[in-house]
């Protein structure tokens, strides 16, 4: 950190996650002069934020507020996330990617309300996460102060944080011990360091927190039903649900399964490749039944530009730029998508799979009379001659010789 003579008394907003690096941090700055004020944000991950809390001022927090952010956090992050079908290189849901953004802003409203013009996060120099929360809160909050102690600090190794915290007597949780570097909130787990660390290595069991073995899981699947509105999850198995229980409870539903079991070497925004492992067992079945519905009420051209949108939008989440005003124009154009995207979508939840078994939407664009080989076939199949000639008509006068 440079240094700052005017830091000493001044107040700084940390976003607090109870965990080794962010308790350390408290005492850290409060060495350097700063009063910490902790931002702990709820989004879902299942923790008691009381005892968060408590951990906070005993480490030494002037102040500390404890935020509900689950229902924002569904419907303003990853209800998008799920109507753009964004995905990460194909396979990483953006649990951890979709939370950084909410956490900034939050972090920002109360720096504002307290009058403080220093900001500071607990993400690492190697990591994507600095690069969400900083360019968020640029973006948000332009012209504070932000620190980023983990970056900046003398502790090199996990072992020195754990005993930097033992020397200063500070009450850290005993996950802080685990080899795993673990992250989590309602739309799923993000799991590194470790053994997995090398690519090589298969994921030992205890790595995961929420899925049952796929290998272990019941023999006999389940069925779960799933109504959409304008591409908004509505309804589970007929009932209503607030999107934040419904989630909550595919969650439940898929980890009985092993569904959302992830194992990825994927490209950081910093530049290198890492291991992850990850579980979102909610995410998958909804991303699966969101998409079959696609399939089923959107024309060719739209799913297939669509496509192109949603591997975008991904990397706009994952490089940290959900506040950016292409992401906001994208946005647009997926919400004009929706419009028709209302229906229900049968998942079987077998072995570590989400398989669709069903679907049907008052928007279909399906014709039964027009695919079926049976007799209720309405398709003129004398015109198929016809359009094949047009349709390869450029590539055979070229074979030909009779064109350029």
């Amino acid at each position: 950190m440079r240094s700052d003579p005017a830091a000493t008394g001044n107040k700084v907003v940390l976003a607090y996650s109870g965990g080794l690096d962010t308790s350390v941090i408290i005492r850290w700055l409060m060495n350097r002069g700063y009063r910490v004020i902790a931002v702990c944000a709820d989004v879902g991950q299942g923790e008691d934020l009381r005892v968060v809390r408590e951990r906070a001022l005993a480490c030494g927090a002037s102040k500390v507020f404890v935020l509900d952010l689950r229902k924002e956090f569904a419907r303003e992050y990853v209800l998008p996330a799920l109507k753009a079908g964004a995905v990460y290189e194909g396979k990483y849901l953006l649990a951890t990617a979709l939370s950084r953004p909410l956490i900034a802003k939050a972090m920002a409203q109360v720096a504002r309300a307290e009058k403080a013009r220093t900001l500071a996060h607990g993400c690492t120099g190697k990591g994507n996460d600095q690069v969400r929360i900083e360019v968020s809160l640029r973006i948000l909050s332009p012209g504070f102060h932000i620190i980023a102690p983990v970056r900046e600090w003398e502790l090199k190794s996990r072992d020195e944080e754990i005993r930097y915290a033992q020397d200063h007597h500070l009450p850290i949780a005993k996950k802080s011990e685990s080899k795993y570097s673990i992250d989590q909130n309602l739309w799923g787990v993000s799991i590194e360091s470790g053994p997995l660390e090398n690519p090589w290595t298969e994921p030992p069991e205890e790595a995961f927190r929420w899925t049952k073995n796929p290998a272990t899981a019941p023999a006999k699947g389940e069925y779960v039903t799933i109504d959409f509105l304008h591409g908004t999850p509505a309804a589970l198995n007929g009932r209503k649900l607030p999107l934040v229980e419904l989630i909550q409870k595919l969650n439940a539903a898929g980890s009985r399964h092993g569904v959302g079991r992830t194992d990825m070497v994927e490209d950081r925004l910093v530049g290198i490749k890492s291991r992850e492992v990850y579980e979102a067992p909610a995410a998958t079945i909804l991303h699966a039944a969101h998409s079959e519905l696609e399939r089923l009420t959107l024309d060719r051209e739209t799913l297939a530009f669509k496509e192109a949108v949603a591997q975008r939008y991904s990397r706009l989440i994952y490089d940290g730029l959900w506040f950016s005003p292409l992401k906001a124009a994208l946005d647009k154009f997926v919400e004009e998508t929706q419009v028709r995207v209302t229906g229900t979508v049968r998942i079987k939840l077998l072995k570590g799979q989400a398989i669709c078994v069903g679907r049907k939407s008052p928007y279909s664009r399906y014709a039964e009379k027009l695919a079926t080989y049976g007799a209720g076939d309405q398709f003129d199949q004398s015109h198929a001659a016809g359009f094949i000639t047009l349709w390869g008509l450029p590539y055979a006068a070229r074979r030909n010789g009779k064109g350029r």
